[in-house]
């Protein structure tokens, strides 16, 4: 259904009006620097649910990327390293739930004192993966840096032209607009009242099934395509996403599977009372990085992680905050390099990206956020110790 709406967007001359009132009637975006910027800014603002965040990103970069000779690939990474990061510092969906529930079992079993919630803002600010995460990718977009395989990835401009520059802007607007509103209606409708609580998936499952309606009655009323036009569109949109659907399937699969052969907790104990508490959170942000990139899930090894890093900072004494937040840290940046993480695939899917080349793209960049962030850990652990 993703692969649908990204098709009938295009088809419908809702890609053409974008880049007309951006480029032309509003001059924004007349620069290859200033071509990502609208999908860095989507990233941020969207913050409900991070597949959401690559698949709006993604639908509003692609335009502009062909027009500048940007390569999708280097779109993929602003969709992703904006996705995860953005929704794990700013946690009104269904990370901050999870992560109130971990912290919260914590509290229960005795180890930490308080409520859930402050002990969550504590370890968002020391969520250093994610602050570096978005600092860089910001500097990378400015100042068109491109190291590693991203500098064999450029395209020329002329690969792609628009032929109607002047399109209408609500056929793109609308849909964004329908899925983006959806997404959080049915965030609080599955959460019985609490947007905390709900389900992004199946959030995001009942919302497409409705935007595509949507569009099938309004593309009709604007006369931008027939009924036959609707859905050959929509079958083409499909089937292009069939092999994407298949990895995911499969990466789902094996996340499944090193889960039930505990592979975090194996690597877990590999930390214990021998380790000095100044350097325990760069050691906790290390080790949850192993475990998101082998399972391809951060939400995973935050549930493994949060029960094993709060013991591990109340014995030896070290700051249990710092702790949390390498934790998150370590998943977030586990998560972004895993070729088996949803919103790896996503994010690929969404920018029109072969999902082994945003693989290897991307990877450069996140190990320099990665450096910075082991870096900042050290230096509070040593500072707050």
């Amino acid at each position: 259904m993703v692969g649908s709406v990204m098709t009938l967007i295009e088809r419908s001359g809702g890609v053409d009006g974008l880049v007309h009132e951006l480029s032309v009637k509003r001059s924004w975006v007349k620069s290859k620097r200033s071509a990502l910027i609208p999908s860095f800014i989507a990233g941020i603002i969207v913050f409900i649910e991070s597949s959401i965040t690559s698949l709006v990103a993604g639908a509003i970069g692609r335009p502009f990327c062909d027009r500048y000779g940007i390569s999708r690939a280097k779109l993929a990474f602003v969709c992703d390293s904006t996705s995860a990061p953005v929704c794990s510092l700013i946690p009104l969906n269904g990370w901050g739930a999870l992560l109130l529930g971990l912290i919260g079992g914590e509290i229960t079993a005795g180890l930490i004192t308080g409520e859930s919630a402050p002990w969550l803002i504590q370890s968002i600010a020391f969520n250093f993966y994610a602050f570096s995460a978005l600092i860089v990718t910001f500097m990378v977009i400015w100042f068109e840096i491109d190291i590693g395989p991203m500098r064999y990835t450029a395209i020329t401009p002329s690969d792609v032209e628009y032929q109607n520059e002047k399109g209408d802007l609500g056929l793109f607007v609308w849909p964004i607009v329908w899925m983006i509103s959806g997404v959080i209606a049915f965030m609080f409708l599955t959460g019985e009242g609490d947007i905390l609580k709900g389900s992004g998936s199946t959030s995001i499952f009942y919302t497409l099934i409705i935007t595509l309606i949507l569009m099938w009655g309004y593309y009709g009323i604007k006369k931008a395509l027939t009924t036959s036009e609707f859905f050959k569109a929509t079958a083409t949109g499909a089937r292009s996403m069939t092999p994407i659907a298949l990895i995911l399937l499969f990466a789902f699969a094996i996340g499944g599977v090193s889960s039930d052969m505990e592979v975090g907790r194996y690597l877990a104990s590999f930390i214990g009372g021998y380790l000095p508490s100044a350097y325990l959170a760069g050691a906790i942000f290390i080790l949850a990085a192993l475990i998101a990139f082998a399972t391809g899930t951060s939400w995973g090894t935050f549930s493994i992680m949060i029960p094993i890093a709060v013991p591990l900072a109340v014995g030896l004494d070290a700051p249990v905050a710092l702790a949390m937040g390498a934790v998150i840290s370590g998943g977030v940046f586990g998560d972004h390099c895993s070729p088996i993480s949803d919103t790896t695939i996503i994010s690929a899917m969404a920018s029109g990206c072969e999902v082994g080349e945003h693989t290897r793209t991307q990877l450069p960049y996140a190990l320099i956020s990665a450096g910075i962030a082991l870096s900042l850990f050290i230096v509070f652990g040593i500072i707050l110790t």
